[in-house]
């Protein structure tokens, strides 16, 4: 070992403890090459959650260049300078694990659910895949032709998927980095080379990059030391400073009619809404909650229930790091028509922005978000996860009690506030219509 790779491996750092709810804590560490690490030693189960999170994700990529966090996501599990094609999987089930990952916007994360006797293991098979992954030009084009059929199945041959993509790059722009689908545009994944993912890789995935979390039966003391032995001597990235995200402003309204082989119409619309770590964040999940929260929520019982003019109403809202976006989706009835629908729509946002909701009204909503909340954290798999998600997109693991306080807080006034700054700012519509009308008035 050279003296800079001793000297990497000289110190771990302990950086304070917080709780984490009522029972559990979470104790932060580092590593000297940046490796953050996260312990929440819980014994109710002999398992162990092994979550890996990387600060990137589609917004890190450029124009011309997107999908290669998610392509690199499925590139991560294929082979190893010490592990041939499958032996990840293969050694994580001979101990009865599970595994897999996701990507999105901000991040991407991979996560072992594992036996407390397995730790090492994982531990090994992470360390490795961050430092020594095969990238040759078959494994490339192999993996490039499954995402390439992946995006014809969740976005070319799918409404749903190809209005959603729309939507954000109207709301965006396509060159913003919120604008462009995490998947890629198809033309981009088709043009990528070996040497792009290499370079990718090793851009973004070293451990200064990258935060453990380690949530279950297991003690700080010895994780802390199969991690040290496993990534201590990693070298930090080299990864440029990330370029601040521009929050756009909607002016007016965006409208855009798509024609798509369906029997009914459907109707999307969505609003620029507040960061993921703004508490306005938390009343706009608050509003979406009383328009689409279940079957006696105002927009939904209204469309679906009592006029019948519709079969589906949804609302999302985006947890994003720099801004957010509020959509709404409805599918109409045969014989039913987007224009009522948005109309409908419109009248019950304009009476949450002049309207106080009931007290009655706003407490079941906060109630069923509460419910929500803590099944989430029922498991130590879902308590690694929040954990991760909150240090990754707000930089502190224990936000999410933050924001259950911040559900508790919301006043019907924070309601009418934020229903009067959607009413009032811009918007974007997309009309799905059937594509037997194209070209019909």
């Amino acid at each position: 070992m050279n003296s800079s790779a001793k000297k990497r491996t000289a110190k771990i750092e302990q950086l304070g403890s917080q709780p984490f709810g009522p029972a559990l804590t979470i104790s932060r560490y580092r590593l000297a090459n940046g490796l953050s690490i996260l312990v929440v030693p819980d014994h109710s189960a002999p398992i162990i959650s092994y979550h890996t999170w990387f600060k990137v994700g589609s917004r890190n990529e450029q124009p011309g260049k997107t999908g290669q966090a998610h392509l690199l996501e499925h590139l991560m599990f294929i082979e190893t300078k010490n592990l041939g094609e499958g032996e990840f999987d293969r050694l994580l089930e001979a101990e009865g694990g599970e595994n897999n990952a996701a990507t999105w916007v901000d991040w991407t994360y991979y996560y072992e659910n594992v036996p407390a006797s397995a730790f090492q293991v994982v531990v090994d098979l992470e360390s490795d895949r961050i430092a020594n992954l095969v990238l040759s030009t078959d494994r490339v084009a192999s993996e490039k032709e499954v995402v390439e059929s992946e995006r014809r199945d969740r976005v070319e041959d799918d409404v749903d998927g190809a209005v959603s993509e729309r939507l954000y790059a109207m709301a965006f722009g396509r060159e913003h980095p919120y604008g462009w689908p995490t998947i890629g545009w198809m033309r981009d994944i088709e043009a990528f080379s070996p040497d792009d993912c290499r370079r990718f890789y090793r851009a973004h995935y070293a451990p200064d990059t990258a935060t453990i979390i380690v949530a279950g039966d297991i003690e700080p003391i010895d994780a802390l030391a199969s991690i040290q032995r496993a990534y201590g001597a990693l070298a930090p990235g080299k990864r440029p400073a990330a370029k601040p995200v521009r929050i756009p402003r909607l002016r007016g309204e965006k409208s855009r009619t798509m024609y798509w082989p369906t029997p009914t119409e459907k109707l999307a619309v969505g609003w620029i809404a507040p960061a993921f770590a703004d508490r306005d964040h938390a009343v706009v999940t608050v509003l979406d909650q009383l328009l689409v929260g279940g079957r006696s929520s105002r927009l939904y019982a209204d469309l679906v229930r009592e006029r019948e003019i519709a079969t589906e109403v949804r609302m999302s809202l985006a947890p994003f790091q720099a801004t957010s976006l509020l959509d709404v989706w409805v599918s109409m009835r045969e014989g039913h028509h987007t224009p009522e629908a948005l109309r409908l729509l419109d009248k019950h946002m304009r009476r949450l922005a002049t309207e106080l909701v009931s007290e009655a009204e706003l407490n079941k909503v906060k109630n069923r978000l509460e419910l929500g909340f803590l099944g989430s954290l029922e498991t130590v798999p879902g308590k690694a996860e929040t954990i991760g998600f909150s240090e990754t997109v707000v930089g502190d693991p224990g936000h999410a009690f933050v924001r259950l306080a911040e559900y508790r807080g919301v006043t019907a006034d924070d309601v009418r506030r934020v229903a009067r700054g959607l009413v009032a700012s811009g918007r974007v519509v997309i009309r799905v219509l059937p594509e037997s009308r194209r070209g019909k008035a």
